[in-house]
């Protein structure tokens, strides 16, 4: 195992920090065509990252992520004619949801490279569901690049899966057994999300929010909560903040144990899944015991959260985290030891630096080729900005890192999880919302397991008007397609579980 590098220092993890100051970590801007352009040119001269790029009627979203990694800049460009210049030549992550806006709203990135559709597949019934729609019951076909070449072929894969797994096509061109180029096809799990949102109530969206994605219910709801609150001025109480992110650090946890044994599964190491899942059980019942449902779903509300942990809760969760440290060591040691399993682990699907920056991948896909960024310490949110933790990084960029920082982050989950269950204030669950709900805008991240989500709400009279989850997916199923070229295609089931990266989420 490569030494890791913190974005904290090691000492006193369970020392208690001080909060720091709350500032506003993003600014919001109208701007004209002629400054948008220009930010498309800014990656050439700064360290800007795309950081999200979204639509509403006639209006085009565009967040920055700053070089310091803790600042977000979003613009806000009006599209009357409903055609914007692309931004996808300099952030080539914004592609994809340039040609997502067009399949919502009609609004046209033009000098985009690619312009076919990517949510739509033709069985909407409708064009431009979330613009100016209009009936279309016309199926298209959808172009993959053409295998052009001498002893090309190519092998589709999907979207049904031999596993249960959610739906994906993978198309692969091929010489022989290596991968010459993937290209995928995604939408598949496209619930009209966004759609779902406008005009939804508060309580309803929170509803919403927490069945985006399922693995990531605690997550998504987090944020969606953080975001109305900012937008409504509302003020959780400190007991709130400290179980949210209780429940997050369940959820890492949970996650992060069935990706390490699932990966190891597909390199043919069913031990490592068995006690993996074995473990990922335990803290799902652990939720069931604490909070009434073991993926803790619509236990967060705007406000606060809405079961309180109890002293037997308390003790459960110190037990589970005794047992989870044990455990760890002995599957450091087993995975560690076992030169077979590092042969298929080892250099395989090595996504290096320069991309994860240039696509702006977050979470373990990210830090695993040496991006340090995780939205708990670059945004400090409540109860993180009271708590002592490092993120891990590594430098390698394969299967083999993007394991091991699933398992250190669990060790660092621990730790946390440690000084929540030491330090979680007496007091209320939850604030009480009065009047009309009123109006105004919000912005929050939230780090899932899988990376940073960003939500971003506009509420009027307390009714949303538009609300738009990013997932961090987003930024890092393009990234996929990089890594396995090169590689045989046995690998694919490897790097894809690797990445693990969310259909749904994504699909919106």
């Amino acid at each position: 195992m490569k030494k890791l590098t913190s974005s904290s220092p090691s000492s006193g993890l369970l020392t208690r920090v001080e909060p720091r100051e709350k500032e506003k970590f993003w600014s919001f801007e109208e701007i004209e065509e002629e400054r948008w352009l220009a930010l498309g040119r800014e990656p050439l001269k700064t360290e800007f990252s795309l950081f999200g790029l979204w639509g509403a009627p006639q209006t085009v979203y565009l967040a920055l992520l700053d070089c310091t990694g803790s600042k977000i800049s979003l613009f806000g460009l009006q599209v009357p004619e409903g055609k914007f210049p692309s931004v996808a030549v300099a952030y080539p992550s914004a592609a994809r949801l340039e040609r997502a806006l067009y399949d919502l709203f009609g609004l046209q990135a033009q000098g985009s490279l690619d312009s076919r559709p990517w949510l739509d597949h033709g069985k909407w019934g409708v064009r431009f569901p979330m613009g100016d729609s209009y009936p279309d019951g016309e199926e298209k076909l959808y172009s993959f690049f053409p295998a052009r070449g001498e002893s090309l072929h190519q092998v589709p894969v999907g979207p049904v899966h031999a596993g249960i797994i959610e739906p994906g096509h993978f198309r692969f061109t091929m010489s022989g057994e290596i991968v010459v180029r993937m290209e995928e096809r995604l939408g598949y799990t496209h619930k009209g999300i966004e759609s779902l949102f406008s005009g939804a109530s508060i309580d309803k969206g929170m509803e919403i929010a927490g069945r985006i994605s399922g693995d990531s219910t605690v997550a998504y709801a987090y944020g969606y909560a953080l975001a109305v609150e900012e937008a409504l001025g509302i003020s959780p109480p400190p007991r709130a903040e400290w179980i949210r992110a209780l429940m997050a650090e369940l959820e890492r946890m949970a996650n992060h144990f069935g990706d390490v044994g699932a990966i190891c599964n597909d390199a043919a190491f069913p031990r490592i899944l068995s006690r993996c899942a074995l473990l990922r059980e335990k803290i799902l019942r652990c939720a069931q015991s604490c909070f009434g449902h073991r993926l803790m779903r619509d236990k967060i509300v705007v406000g606060g959260v809405k079961e309180d942990l109890k002293a037997e809760g308390l003790s459960r969760i110190r037990e589970l985290l005794e047992t989870i440290k044990e455990e760890v060591v002995c599957l450091k040691d087993f995975y560690d030891s076992k030169n077979s399993l590092q042969d298929r682990t080892v250099g395989t699907g090595v996504l290096d630096r320069s991309q994860a920056k240039l696509f702006g991948a977050g979470g373990f896909i990210g830090r695993a080729s040496g991006r340090n960024f995780d939205s708990r310490k670059a945004f400090a949110y409540k109860p993180y900005d009271s708590l002592s933790f490092e993120v891990p990084v590594l430098e390698d960029g394969d299967v083999n890192a993007r394991v091991w920082i699933r398992i250190l982050e669990i060790e660092q989950s621990v730790k946390i999880l440690e000084q929540v269950l030491e330090g979680m204030p007496p007091g209320s669950i939850c604030t009480e919302r009065t009047g009309g709900e009123g109006s105004g805008k919000g912005l929050s991240v939230v780090e899932s397991f899988r990376g940073d989500i960003l939500t971003w709400i506009e509420i009027y009279n307390g009714k949303i008007i538009r609300c738009h989850p990013r997932d961090p997916s987003w930024f890092q199923w393009p990234l996929l397609e990089k890594v396995i070229v090169g590689g045989v295609i046995a690998d694919f089931p490897l790097c894809n579980k690797s990445f693990n990266c969310s259909y749904s989420g994504h699909d919106l």
